[in-house]
């Protein structure tokens, strides 16, 4: 049974910082290229950054040199620590396979505002 559970967001003034963890369960996560997700109020969800098995990582434009995406692959855990947050960044964010299961999971809120 697939499990993907999204923790670590919340409500940050710009340039804080979080750090997002994602549990994943019965994805074969070490074989498995992971992405996380966003999904801000009216817009479509988003790939925000993906790492390959290999630990090769890969950004959309907007969150280059801000955020960072890790995976523990003993423990099934991927990361994303995002710093210098910007309102634009709120957002639920989500984890799942960078070829994206149909099973997603609750996400968690990130608000940047003062």
């Amino acid at each position: 049974q697939v499990q993907l559970v999204e923790s670590g967001g919340g409500l940050v003034q710009p340039g804080g910082s979080l750090r997002l963890s994602c549990a994943a369960s019965g994805v074969i996560f070490t074989l498995a290229a992971m992405g996380w997700y966003r999904q801000a109020p009216g817009k479509q969800r988003e790939e925000v950054a993906f790492i390959k098995r290999d630990g090769n990582t890969n950004y959309t434009d907007s969150v280059k040199g801000r955020f960072t995406i890790s995976r523990d692959n003993a423990k099934n855990t991927v990361y994303l620590q995002m710093n210098s947050l910007k309102p634009e960044d709120t957002a639920v964010y989500y984890c799942n396979r960078h070829s994206p299961l149909a099973y997603w999971g609750q996400g968690t809120q990130v608000t940047v505002s003062s």
